[in-house]
């Protein structure tokens, strides 16, 4: 029988509940809403610094600060705080949990009027609902306008359909390594680890959380087949190489690379900060995220001459969301005479380059934010 792991402990997170809801895409009304979030820096009289920054896949609100149950650092620390390129002696800071999550805003493990938690009952959602969530919070915190919404990675699809959804309440977008569809081959990653949820014994048609189980085997293999679109074929050699774990030669017996070892952590670890059926519902809504397809099929019609300035940034040895995706973007960006800018910043850290030390990439951002907070008058 599978070892019983326990689910991550119930953390309190500071969330607006919405009484009204919110109409998905799907046709379904959820109500009530939790949107949890954090905000960094303070707000200014004229409401016209707020910066809003959408996370990623696996990411959460705590992207300045120590996350409550890894206890690790904030997961753009190096980039969002006091003098840093998101500068939050200037900006007011925001970044909510997404909707479908697992750290406070409403999602498959959040709990219903009923008091039982959503679970596979959960609607489908999509990028756009995601924003759309994000949008109320904004409104409530009495901000008409944002300065400027930023993203990597899923983020980036948020920040996307914030210009396109609300291209009247932003001054500045910045999308960074990610794409405006989903590829096959990324969805074909995302089934993969979709299915290894699935098939885990635990999962139990995802009603995992009666008995007090996770699909700890299953979430596991899913989080280790993701991370690895996450790096390079450079990065992962230089960082392990074919080196062995307590061992300078094969002995055929039980011998663990270096690389096995680090993605095992990397699963382990991750079973225990999120929900399976969290997983299962943010990644679908990657896969059906496309830009073009919500304007008619011609992606320049997403954009607008008098919409939001764009910075657009890749990484060199991203293959998960490589350069051509990007500069698509840019071309389309283009021919709606959109205000943008675009950088391919040489890495080769892969996909999660944009969490990492990049310097150049950190420059980039942050000069694009301040010309951003110039010229807007801020």
């Amino acid at each position: 029988m599978p070892a019983l792991i326990q689910p991550f402990p119930e953390i309190e997170h500071s969330a607006t509940r919405f009484p009204e809801g919110l109409m998905l895409d799907c046709g379904t009304h959820l109500a009530p809403l939790n949107v949890a979030w954090r905000s960094y820096g303070t707000l200014n009289a004229e409401r016209s610094n707020a910066v809003l920054i959408c996370h990623a896949l696996t990411g959460d609100q705590y992207v300045a600060e120590t996350q409550p149950l890894t206890g690790k650092g904030g997961w753009w620390a190096n980039i969002v705080g006091p003098g840093l390129p998101i500068d939050t002696d200037r900006f007011f800071v925001i970044c909510a949990n997404v909707l479908g999550g697992c750290m406070g805003t409403t999602g498959p493990r959040e709990l219903r009027e009923d008091g039982s938690p959503w679970g596979t009952d959960f609607p489908i959602i999509t990028i756009r609902d995601m924003v759309r969530a994000q949008k109320m919070l904004v409104e409530h915190l009495g901000i008409s306008r944002l300065l400027a919404v930023i993203g990597g990675s899923m983020g980036g699809m948020q920040a996307l359909e914030w210009a396109t959804t609300y291209p009247e309440s932003v001054f500045a977008v910045a999308p960074i390594a990610t794409a405006t569809h989903h590829s096959a081959q990324n969805i074909a990653f995302n089934e993969v680890g979709r299915a290894a949820v699935r098939s885990d014994p635990d999962y139990r048609g995802g009603r995992y959380w009666a008995d007090g189980r996770i699909p700890a085997q299953g979430l596991s293999v899913a989080r280790m087949v993701a991370h690895i679109t996450y790096l390079s074929e450079e990065a992962l050699t230089r960082k392990f190489g074919r080196r062995l774990r307590g061992a300078n030669a094969v002995t055929f017996l039980e011998d663990v690379f270096e690389v096995e070892s680090y993605l095992r952590h990397q699963g382990s670890s991750f079973v225990r900060r999120f929900d399976a059926n969290s997983y299962l519902t943010i990644t679908r809504a990657m896969d059906y995220f496309d830009l073009a397809a919500e304007h008619g099929g011609d992606l320049h019609k997403a954009f607008r001459r008098e919409g939001p300035r764009f910075f657009v940034c890749s990484f060199t040895s991203d293959w998960l969301f490589p350069t051509a995706e990007s500069r698509r973007m840019v071309q389309a960006m283009n021919a709606a005479a959109a205000r943008v800018s675009f950088v391919e910043i040489t890495s080769d850290k892969g996909h999660d380059a944009f969490l990492l030390d990049e310097p150049d990439f950190h420059r980039a951002l942050g000069g694009f934010l301040a010309g951003a907070a110039r010229d807007s008058g801020v």
